[in-house]
């Protein structure tokens, strides 16, 4: 991977309207321990000056809570424009697998896909080339494929780490044709939401509309898509509803004005500061409002577009595109509304109580293309960030645990209770994952939650799995209890052994192990 120069973190955060602005609650927090400092020196009597310090103090650590998010959460995104091709088999370097500590979300979002009718109708069948070497690569290292969405060749996959799965939850996707006076759907955008611990969070994945003269038409594609996105969420229907939303794929914005040889000059020197000011992306933000509720961090990375293919050369062919960043990472926060006269007259002397208790804070740590692969004229784009926020919740909608010690060849028992109110379904089902699963259909076994009635909150529910369904094999594997309403996971078992069967080790599927040795 060729990275330039280290490129400074970039923060923006819910607790103000826009990442410059500082937040009126640590203004009001200075006000409430200088208060604090005041009732000391002044108090009359010691237990009067006791309650007043308490009561002061209580206010203060109240509004400092606020604003200081309690957990941190690792986003790795990937936007390439794949030009039709065939994966290569390692995606080490491009998913960053050795990175640490790892992350606990991956989103990679891909262009031009090979979608010919025939290969199409055979990726509707069977799991598209590229799913399958990420899902294979993921897998093994804990991830599981959460969801994806595809509208012809754009394609948008989500992954996670298991332990986060039950706190993934009303996930949708949708798309937006633009291509052809929006008929056709080699252009457009792809999208997912969902909560993330009570957050919520949208990514949207595009591929705009090309060449040099048409940066215009790309702002009215975007602005387009973020206004027709519809979701059935009643809080946010729209992708600008989202507390956090991250936009990346081929925006296909080019470098203006600057000739072919100034650009290859500028880009072999590594002055790229040079043409910053020429990116139509960079001008248009300037322009634009809406596009300025966008962040991005500094582009200290190569042109990512175009190139000989299997080479790090800039177009050779006849045409001689000019390179250019078309490919792109953006994040927005939602704005706070800006306060009016007379909310700036009660800061001084109330509490902000409609400051956000549930803030979240977003940092780029790292933005850089991977110049190691070549199977398309595009170099893929990365960028890492950091998610910092306050779980609005953290127990799952339903505890699953095993009962006793599960051994192939024996029924087993396992019990369930659905700890909250939610839509629950007598469609809904218990899978027995191995440990390392893909999805939520990548069971070993599956058994059907109680038929005859819906359960009270905490009530324990026994459930019986037949010995014939047990994996003969064991191993490490988890309960996970599946939504059908909500399509997702809902509620996870710790790890647990199955012992394997003896009449597994007896035809010699596994080796007999008597007190540790091998036989």
């Amino acid at each position: 991977m060729e990275l330039l120069t280290d490129s400074p973190r970039v923060r923006s955060d819910s607790t103000s309207s826009s990442a410059s602005q500082g937040s009126k609650s640590k203004t009001v927090l200075r006000q409430r321990l200088s208060q604090l400092l005041t009732c000391i020196e002044d108090m009359s009597s010691d237990d009067e000056a006791s309650e007043e310090v308490s009561r002061t103090l209580e206010e203060a650590f109240q509004l400092c809570g606020r604003f200081i998010p309690t957990d941190a959460f690792r986003i790795h995104i990937v936007t390439w424009n794949v030009a039709t091709a065939e994966p290569s088999e390692d995606a080490t370097s491009l998913l960053q697998l050795d990175a640490q500590p790892p992350p606990d979300l991956y989103v990679i979002g891909l262009q031009e896909v090979n979608a010919t009718p025939v290969r199409f109708i055979t990726d509707l069948i069977s799991e598209d080339s590229w799913s399958h070497v990420f899902t294979n690569s993921l897998a093994p290292r804990g991830f599981v494929k959460v969801t994806s969405v595809r509208m012809q060749g754009l394609l948008l996959l989500l992954f996670a780490k298991q332990i986060h799965l039950p706190y993934i939850r009303n996930i949708q996707t949708t798309y937006t044709r633009t291509g052809v006076f929006g008929y056709w759907g080699n252009k457009g955008g792809v999208s997912v939401r969902f909560s993330f611990y009570g957050h919520m969070i949208c990514f949207l994945n595009c591929h705009l509309a090309a060449h040099m003269n048409n940066a215009l038409q790309r702002v009215d594609e975007f602005e387009y898509i973020l206004e027709t996105q519809d979701f059935d969420i009643y809080d946010t229907p729209q992708i600008r509803d989202h507390k956090v939303v991250f936009w990346f794929g081929d925006l296909n914005f080019r470098i203006a004005d600057h000739g072919l040889h100034f650009l290859r000059s500028s880009i072999n020197s590594g002055r790229l500061n040079l043409l910053w000011g020429k990116d139509q992306l960079i001008m248009m933000k300037k322009k634009e409002a809406f596009l300025q509720e966008f962040e991005e961090g500094p582009l200290n990375f190569k042109p990512t577009y175009k190139f000989d293919r299997n080479s790090d050369t800039y177009d050779t062919s006849g045409k001689k595109r000019k390179p250019a960043w078309t490919d792109r990472i953006l994040w927005r926060i939602k704005p706070k509304p800006l306060p009016s006269e007379e909310d700036d007259e009660k800061a001084s002397t109330s509490t902000d109580e409609e400051q956000d208790e549930y803030p979240v804070l977003v940092t780029q740590d790292k933005y850089t293309s991977d110049m190691s692969y070549g199977v398309s004229d595009h170099k893929p784009v990365i960028a890492t960030f950091s998610l910092e926020l306050r779980k609005v919740f953290d127990t799952p909608l339903v505890r699953v645990s095993p009962v006793g010690i599960w051994s192939a060849g024996q029924d087993a028992l396992l019990t369930y209770s659905v700890l909250e109110d939610f839509m629950s379904s007598t469609w809904d089902w218990i899978g027995l994952y191995k440990v390392g699963f893909k999805t939520a259909s990548d069971y070993e076994t599956f058994v059907w939650v109680r038929e005859n009635e819906l359960p009270e909150i905490n009530e324990v529910i026994q459930i019986s799995v037949d010995k014939g369904q047990i994996p003969l094999l064991g191993g490490q594997y988890v309960l996970g209890y599946y939504s059908t309403n909500m399509q997702s996971i809902t509620g996870l078992s710790d790890s647990f052994q199955i012992l394997e069967s003896k009449r597994a080790v007896m035809e010699g599927l596994v080796p007999e192990d008597i007190n540790g040795v091998n036989k």
